[in-house]
């Protein structure tokens, strides 16, 4: 099944007056890129939740975000009053028994050692991460939802841009079938108005050499037999349970490559006019599956 590179995902918690949130963003990348930013305290997460996100991702730019937010006084950081003390006599000391400071509050607070996490045992460690980890999994959970959903919306384009490949490849068989005999009669009549009073007899073998140089320069039947073998092997892609992003952009440029040479082979006004088509719908393939896991 085709899956996007684009999504969202999202998956929040409160518990033991904390707020929880993980949050999850995808876009476009030819191979896949992990980008996370965890709370302070789970900072030693990292490469384990960048594995959490492997397992469900090949492709793709994603990045994580988690929040860990305290909603009340029990889950707030704890005043360390020696430490707070041991500031304020300093500063006090510094100013003077006679000198009164001026205190910033907020200042304070932010010096090293004053404030203290609210929960540092082990267990309480251990429980968090359980919760960030089930919240990874939720929000990994909608998110390919989501990009699943995508895939399906681009693998319906992907098929009606191979419909019209065909398409255009059957107008160009039944062409093929007839330009070798036009441009036999187009030469011989060429020939025979040039010689025309002339006396000269017209050598049959002649022309029947140069319409089968013709033939052969113009000859586009491998291309064909080619193009056909990469829409069944598109389909078989898509088709598949491996993701087939990659896959798929190798198999259009090749299908560009070939139309490419038969246009370089042609003359003829209507089977170039379906190849204007072929490589326009090539061309939307390339754009879509730029996005496709």
């Amino acid at each position: 099944m085709l899956h996007s590179m684009t999504g969202f995902g999202e998956a929040r918690l409160e518990e033991g007056g904390l707020a929880y949130q993980v949050e999850l963003r995808s876009v476009n990348n030819r191979y896949f890129k992990g980008t996370v930013y965890l709370p302070e305290d789970f900072g030693f997460l990292e490469a384990e939740v960048e594995r959490w996100l492997r397992e469900r991702l090949t492709r793709g730019s994603v990045t994580l975000r988690a929040t860990v937010r305290a909603m009340g006084a029990q889950a707030a950081p704890k005043i360390n009053v020696p430490a707070l003390r041991a500031y304020l006599g300093q500063l006090q000391a510094a100013l003077g028994a006679d000198q009164r400071p001026t205190i910033d509050l907020a200042a304070l607070l932010e010096l090293p050692g004053v404030c203290e996490p609210s929960d540092l045992s082990d267990t309480a460690r251990a429980h968090k991460q359980a919760i960030l980890e089930k919240l990874t999994r939720e929000a990994l959970d909608r998110l390919v939802t989501m990009r699943a959903a995508e895939g399906q919306t681009i693998e319906r384009d992907l098929r009606e841009q191979c419909r019209r490949i065909r398409a255009a490849l059957d107008v160009i068989r039944g062409r093929c079938e007839l330009v070798v005999a036009e441009y036999r009669d187009r030469l011989l009549s060429r020939v025979q108005q040039l010689i025309a009073g002339s006396g000269i007899q017209l050598a049959e073998q002649d022309v029947l050499k140069e319409v089968s140089i013709y033939a052969e320069r113009s000859d586009i039947s491998e291309e064909l037999t080619r193009l056909d073998a990469h829409l069944e092997q598109f389909s078989a892609a898509t088709a598949g349970d491996e993701p087939p992003g990659r896959k798929l952009e190798f198999i259009a440029q090749e299908m560009l490559r070939e139309a490419n040479t038969m246009g370089s082979k042609t003359g003829d006004p209507e089977i170039s006019r379906q190849i204007v088509e072929i490589k326009s719908a090539v061309d939307r393939i390339k754009e879509q599956v730029q996005n496709a896991e």
